[in-house]
Parts: structure tokens; sequence; C-alpha cells
């Protein structure tokens, strides 16, 4: 359900998490999560010539991503949300960005979770929620996601919740320094549509 429709301050609330964008205020929250998390995440983390963007080590940097997303939003480049538990625990994120519009309304979903609430459904549940709202909302007409293959953990998300497997791409995307090939997979409303019924994660592992 989306409480606000405010391009700035999109929020959402399911059965079991919270979706809005990170604020300034959550730097503690991200950072705690973020360092702890370091060895789980950074095997899949894109880089830049070898450098995975610093988000972490100062208040500074978080912030300015924080202000990227909020630019991303009003310019229609990309859209970021932190993942909540109804308690207020910050758990991951969920984004869509590489938006390509015209005829392709294209868009690419990325997400990450604290390794400590990885398997319970929680990521498929939000990502489920975003993918509402970018069909709905935001108008894309295709939404892509693209995996390492070894990944098995991300792959088992995209396979919960439905998308189609399109093949493989050679040298996709630099990851932690290299280029790595990706399984690419797909989602459209004429296929959601169909896999609505089918939006229960919670008993998922």
């Amino acid at each position: 359900m989306v409480l606000s429709n405010s391009i700035h301050d999109v929020y959402f609330t399911s059965e079991r998490v919270i979706l809005r964008p990170l604020e300034s205020g959550d730097y503690d929250a991200y950072k705690e999560v973020r360092d702890r998390c370091v060895d789980w995440l950074a095997p899949w983390e894109p880089t830049v010539d070898g450098v995975a963007m610093d988000t972490t080590s100062s208040f500074e940097n978080f912030h300015h991503r924080v202000l990227a997303f909020e630019r991303g939003s009003q310019f229609d480049t990309s859209y970021g949300f932190g993942v909540f538990l109804h308690d207020g625990t910050f758990i991951g994120e969920v984004s869509l960005g590489t938006i390509v519009r015209g005829p392709f309304q294209s868009v690419l979903l990325g997400y990450w979770i604290d390794q400590k609430y990885a398997g319970r459904g929680f990521i498929p549940e939000a990502i489920s929620v975003i993918i509402g709202y970018a069909f709905s909302a935001l108008g894309f007409r295709r939404i892509e996601v693209a995996i390492v293959p070894r990944n098995l953990a991300s792959v088992r998300v995209v396979e919960k919740l439905g998308f189609t497997y399109e093949g493989e791409s050679a040298e996709y995307i630099e990851v932690a320094g290299v280029r790595e090939n990706h399984s690419r997979y797909s989602m459209t409303p004429t296929l959601w549509n169909e896999r609505v019924e089918h939006s229960s994660w919670k008993d998922e592992s």
C-alpha cells in the first residue's frame, strides 16, 4: 500500500516490511549493517576500475548517496528504497536504475539484504511491492535483473518471483574488479499480473 504519492517521499507498507527512501538519520543503522555484512555483500557488488562505492566511511558519503537518490527520483533516473521491519529495523535496500524511457520503458532492479535476515522471504516481499509500483505508478513495461550466475541466493529470489530467464551476457558488469558474465532475468506487467495471487513470501525459505 502506498502511503504517500510524493515523488520525493514515496512510502510503502506490506505484511512484514516498510519501504521508504533512506534519510540522513539512517546512517548509523545503515553503517552497522554494511560493515557487519561486508564479506557477505562485497563479492556481488559493482565496482568501477576495481573501486566500490564508499557509502559508510563517513556521514558525508552516505548523505551524498541519499541526495543522489533524491535527485534521481526528481529527474526519473533512479529510485532507491530502504527496507525496514515494522519495528524500524533496517535490513536492506531495493533500487531501480539504468532507466531507459521512450519505446523501451525499462529499468534495472537491484537489491541486497542483511545476512542475518536472508532466506526468510523479506526481500521477495519488498521487491514485489516495488514491482507493483514500477509498473503502475512509474509506467515501466519491463524490469530487468542481472545476476552473477554463482550468486545462488540472488537467483533464488528472482525464481521465487517468477522472473523469466533470458540468457547470459558476457562481461556484462564489473564486480569486485572483474568484468563478470551475468544471467539476465525479466518481468513484464503481463507476467506480473499472472503472479499477483502468489504474493505471500513469509513461509518461503
